[in-house]
């Protein structure tokens, strides 16, 4: 079985999905993190995204990286890359990464093989619509941008200010919502929950028992 979330960033997709993951023993699949690993790599290597030249490269960096997950933990050429993948410069990127054709496909692809024969819980801006439409339960997880980004805030991923998150999540809500390729998208068949008004827990419940109940 697999249960699909998207949403915008903030909207507590991460953390919903790691619940799940946890307390129903589902495979754990995090795609934003496959994009910031390309991201840091095409950074540690200097590919500044500026012309067709470094389109092809960071096309061909993803093709040469090795994705493997261990205890929930995404692996990048057997590397651990936890520490390098919420930086200020993986966040200013990461966007322009993922609007890459060539390197979704290869993402994708990824993604794919990792979850197969598994019962796993993934979440990203085009799961439900491009990468696994088939899914049983498809979600899209919503909050305001005031809301977002004071979640992001907390997290204390960066040394940003709170307006600063802010900023960056309404520039990252237009490029998601307007990109050619894996645009992000409520499809007909999803189930919008709006969590500004709802805790982490409250959404659990809700979707526990949405799961439950379809595999009754």
């Amino acid at each position: 079985m697999i249960v699909a979330i998207d949403g915008p960033a903030g909207g507590g997709k991460s953390a919903l999905a790691d619940l799940i993951s946890k307390r129903l023993h589902f495979f754990l699949l995090n795609s934003g993190l496959f994009y910031r690993a390309v991201t840091a790599l095409a950074i540690e290597k200097g590919f500044l995204l500026s012309d067709e030249h470094d389109i092809n490269a960071i096309s061909q960096l993803a093709r040469e990286t090795r994705f493997s997950i261990v205890n929930d933990i995404l692996f990048v050429n057997n590397l651990d890359m936890r520490q390098q993948l919420h930086t200020h410069e993986v966040d200013k990127y990461v966007a322009h990464v993922s609007s890459i054709a060539d390197v979704r496909y290869v993402l994708n692809e990824n993604m794919r093989r990792l979850v197969a024969n598994r019962d796993t819980v993934c979440e990203g801006r085009d799961m439900t619509s491009v990468v696994f439409p088939e899914a049983k339960l498809k979600i899209f997880l919503d909050a305001s941008v005031e809301i977002r980004a004071k979640r992001r805030f907390d997290q204390e991923y960066s040394r940003m200010s709170l307006d600063e998150i802010q900023k960056s999540i309404q520039n990252r809500d237009e490029i998601d919502k307007t990109k050619a390729i894996g645009a992000l998208k409520i499809v007909p068949d999803a189930w919008y929950i709006e969590s500004s008004d709802k805790s982490l827990e409250d959404v659990y419940h809700m979707v526990a028992s949405r799961i439950e109940e379809i595999r009754e």
